[in-house]
């Protein structure tokens, strides 16, 4: 089972109601009945998609023929999910910073991104920033081995941006293409993670002022709403390029990135589910828009 046949099943498992109601629905002839639309958005709050977005669909369905209904609200979820990625300027190597809360996937997620741009020929190269937590940096030392890609790191209550600065530099002299930078996430020391934040991005700009070419958000599916808040906070100090939406095999129903994307403005870049080093691909608003509703 290749990756997007585990998302449909996933996501069709999650939505079961909501393709329910839509089976029931492409079976109707003529004007929906109470009875149906309310059944429909029913299912789509329930599916985490958030109130506003399930009246607006629901109007959709209203305006259409029973027959066209499917096709219409896929192509209002995929015309949700196509927000414009911002044009990264062109350096090398090229600097990824993955910013979120611990506890997201983050470090796993940066990880699985440097296998998947390795396998494409990328050379990348890991810098273990996340100097607060020993298990970070721990964490990604063992994945950095078992996926055969070099990394540079910190020690815990290290410097980061030193960690950061070395990286680069490394990065240079060993001729890497890629930088993967994955940087602390604790959120009840916010001052803190902000100088952190800072800092880093001081010694990037140092470098090349176009640094860092993206700042990936991980994002917990399970966590629904409260990802909003979470990313908003670290907009505060980083500029978001797109977000790693992780775990959606959780108990996450799947329509809780319409919100965060929504509210963020910024596009889902990969998709992440399980622990596995191949369960990590990018994004494809068509494909998961088809999976939600199969």
């Amino acid at each position: 089972m290749n990756f997007w046949e585990k998302i449909t099943k996933t996501a069709s498992e999650k939505s079961a109601s909501l393709t329910r109601s839509l089976k029931k629905i492409a079976g109707s002839r003529g004007k929906l009945s109470d009875e149906e639309i309310s059944s429909l958005e029913e299912a789509l709050i329930t599916s985490d998609m958030g109130h506003e977005l399930a009246l607006e669909l629901i109007k959709i369905a209203m305006s259409k023929d029973p027959d066209k209904i499917y096709e219409s609200i896929r192509s209002e979820l995929v015309k949700k999910l196509e927000v414009p990625a911002k044009t990264a300027p062109k350096a090398i190597p090229y600097v990824i910073m993955t910013v979120g809360v611990n506890g997201t996937g983050k470090t796993t997620s940066s990880a699985k991104l440097g296998k998947l741009l390795s396998d494409r020929g990328r050379k990348v190269i890991f810098a273990a920033a996340d100097t607060y937590r020993a298990a970070g940096v721990l964490q990604l030392q063992i994945w950095a081995e078992k996926l055969g890609i070099d990394i540079v790191s910190g020690y815990e209550g290290g410097d980061s941006a030193a960690v950061v600065h070395d990286a680069l530099e490394a990065a240079v002299s060993r001729e890497k293409d890629v930088l993967i930078i994955d940087t602390a996430g604790r959120l009840h020391t916010k001052v803190n993670l902000m100088n952190e934040l800072l800092k880093i991005d001081k010694v990037l700009k140092k470098k090349n002022p176009l640094y860092p070419n993206e700042t990936l958000i991980v994002m917990d599916a399970t966590t629904g709403q409260n990802a909003v808040s979470q990313a908003k906070i670290f907009s505060e100090f980083s500029s978001l390029t797109g977000i790693i939406l992780t775990k959606y095999d959780g108990t996450s129903k799947g329509g809780c990135i319409f919100p965060i994307v929504e509210k963020m403005k910024i596009p889902v870049k990969y998709l992440g589910i399980g622990e596995s080093e191949d369960d990590f691909e990018e994004f494809d608003p068509l494909k998961f828009a088809g999976a939600l509703l199969k």
